[in-house]
């Protein structure tokens, strides 16, 4: 990924397109800050359609009942979400949509796990609204937006090789349960597909995790990532 500018924003790689961006579903359960954000995309962004909701849970809802909207503001800190868990899911139901994740949460590892989990921009809850224009002009551009000063890491070639190997040492049923978890699937819906009980599963996610050498489910399926290893699902 190439280096970000003085504005945040990443430059555009040769393969990226520019987006529309007429239409917002704002995910965000403190109503004060959704109102604010509401009226800077309306008045000063020009944005059309500016839709709202407080769960992931109703999020799913509305992208399963209405038209996908062109991009997504997405909160990490919501009652029914745990850290990455809504970013999968909402990138599972709408991979089209660019999500731009606004949070107060924006540690370094926080902001990189993000964006190489899908997401087209990071935006620090406490920023300018010039900010916020910023980042919806960047993604408009075909661009992803990153915090002022933040830098992506490469991930060097020995850590990819590593999760290589760590992916090899799982079973079968170990690198499903991965996969389905890499898709935004909950235990008891891996449960379900996979036709076991759920705290087999739960039992499955603690090996993987040790086999891995990861203390999360978000940090599992970065590793998954890494080496785009749904292939291993067939050996």
């Amino acid at each position: 990924m190439t280096q970000p500018s003085n504005h945040g924003k990443q430059d555009l790689p040769a393969s990226a397109l520019p987006r529309r961006v007429e239409s917002v579903l704002i995910v965000e359960d403190h109503p004060l800050f959704c109102d604010a954000l509401t009226i800077i995309l309306q008045i000063v962004g020009g944005i059309s359609s500016v839709r709202t909701t407080d769960t992931i849970e109703n999020c799913l809802a509305i992208l399963a009942r209405e038209p996908a909207p062109d991009v997504i503001f997405l909160d990490l800190s919501l009652p029914d979400a745990d850290g990455m868990d809504g970013l999968m899911q909402i990138r599972k139901a709408v991979p089209t949509a660019a999500i731009l994740i606004v949070s107060s949460l924006h540690s370094p590892s926080t902001v990189q796990t993000a964006m190489a989990m899908g997401a087209a921009g990071f935006v620090p809850k406490h920023s300018k609204r010039q900010v916020f224009q910023d980042a919806l002009a960047a993604i408009a551009r075909g661009e992803t937006y990153l915090p002022e000063g933040f830098v992506m890491p490469d991930n060097p070639a020995q850590t990819h090789a590593q999760a290589c190997n760590k992916l090899g040492t799982l079973t079968p049923q170990q690198t499903r349960i991965l996969a389905l978890i890499s898709e935004g699937m909950m235990n008891k819906q891996i449960a379900h597909e996979c036709q076991i009980t759920e705290s087999t599963v739960k039992a499955h996610v603690t090996v993987i995790m040790r086999k891995l050498g990861v203390q999360s489910r978000t940090q599992a399926v970065l590793a998954a990532q890494s080496v785009r290893f749904d292939n291993l699902e067939t050996r």
